[in-house]
C-alpha cells in the first residue's frame, strides 16, 4: 500500500502516533472534567451543609431534612415561595405596593429562593461536566484503541 513518494507524515505508523497523542489529550481533558466537576459538587453540597438548613415540616418532599444536595435545595425553595405567597395574599415582590408590610418578607423569600435555585444549577452544571468528562474520556480511549490498531497495521510493514 505504501509507495516511495507518499510522504513520512501519512504513514499508518505517524497516523497512529498522532492520534495517541490526541487519545491521551483527550484522556486527560475528559479527566479534568470530571475531576471539576466532582470538587464544584462536593464544594457547593459543603457550603450548604455548613449553613445548617433544614427543609421546612411542610415541604411536599424531604421535610426535616438537612439541605445539603439538589433536591433538598429545590424541596426548600418550594416552601419559600408558599410561604412568601401566603404573607403576601397571593401576590409576587413586583405586585405588591411599596409601603405593603409584607413587601420585604417576599423579597427576602424572593432572595432566599434565588440562592438556593442557584445551588441546584451549581449542582446540576457540576453532574454535566462529570457525565461530560467521563464521556470525553471513553472517546479518548476509543481513539487510543484505533491508535494501536493503526500502529499494528504499520508494524508489519516496517519490518
Amino acid at each position: 500500500m505504501s509507495t516511495s513518494t507518499e510522504s513520512a507524515a501519512t504513514t499508518p505508523r505517524a497516523v497512529g502516533s498522532t492520534v495517541r497523542l490526541l487519545s491521551i489529550l483527550v484522556i486527560v481533558a475528559g479527566l479534568i472534567m470530571l475531576v471539576a466537576g466532582a470538587a464544584t459538587w462536593f464544594t457547593v453540597q459543603s457550603q450548604l451543609a455548613d449553613e445548617r438548613i433544614t427543609v421546612s415540616d411542610d415541604a411536599d418532599w424531604f421535610a426535616g431534612e438537612k439541605i445539603n444536595g439538589p433536591l433538598t435545595a429545590y424541596s426548600e425553595a418550594e416552601v419559600i415561595e408558599k410561604h412568601a405567597l401566603e404573607a403576601s395574599g397571593g401576590k409576587t415582590y413586583a405586585e405588591m405596593d411599596r409601603e405593603d408590610p409584607a413587601r420585604t418578607v417576599v423579597m427576602n423569600g424572593s432572595f432566599l429562593r434565588a440562592s438556593l435555585f442557584t445551588s441546584v444549577v451549581s449542582f446540576g452544571v457540576a453532574a454535566m461536566a462529570m457525565g461530560l468528562g467521563v464521556v470525553v474520556m471513553l472517546i479518548g480511549w476509543a481513539l487510543l484503541a484505533v491508535s494501536r490498531q493503526l500502529n499494528a497495521v504499520a508494524s508489519p510493514a516496517a519490518s
